[in-house]
């Protein structure tokens, strides 16, 4: 990672919730998610969170570089209807070597909905793979790559 990113520096991020995006979706295996209403799911507004950190990251990688979530404390106070605007404001609070942690905090333009910390592990993707497709061979299931799915 590049020796540029700093404590302080700040994105913000907005998505329109699509239908898609709302409990029943988040594992439609699961009978119980569909019996809940049909409002933005937390798994997705931990993504979203997600997704603004990586903004923040982005310009301060090294090529074959990447970060994983390790760290996830969040609350989900307000529920969110489809077709509402979601924004979220992140800030890298600090920086410790290649763990990033951040503050988020979550919108959808009447409510505060989410509001949390963040922590985020800068790794090279070429030695992830290697380990996660060592784990994979034991596991004896398929491996990963990277790139479009």
């Amino acid at each position: 990672m590049k020796d540029t990113l700093r404590a302080g520096e700040k994105t913000s991020f907005s998505f329109r919730v699509p239908a898609t995006k709302t409990v029943p979706h988040l594992y439609p295996e699961a009978h119980e998610f569909q019996l809940m209403p049909t409002v933005f799911a937390t798994g997705f507004m931990v993504g979203l969170m997600e997704w603004t950190c990586l903004n923040i990251i982005a310009p301060h990688l090294d090529e074959g570089e990447g970060s994983l979530g390790i760290h996830v404390n969040v609350s989900h106070v307000a529920a969110t209807l489809p077709g509402q605007t979601v924004t979220v404001d992140a800030e890298c609070t600090k920086v410790a070597g290649r763990r990033l942690f951040f503050h988020v905090k979550a919108h959808d333009g009447i409510d505060l909905i989410g509001e949390g910390e963040h922590q985020r592990m800068i790794v090279s993707w070429d030695k992830f793979e290697k380990r996660v497709n060592h784990k994979a061979k034991l596991a004896r299931v398929a491996p990963i790559s990277r790139g479009t799915v």
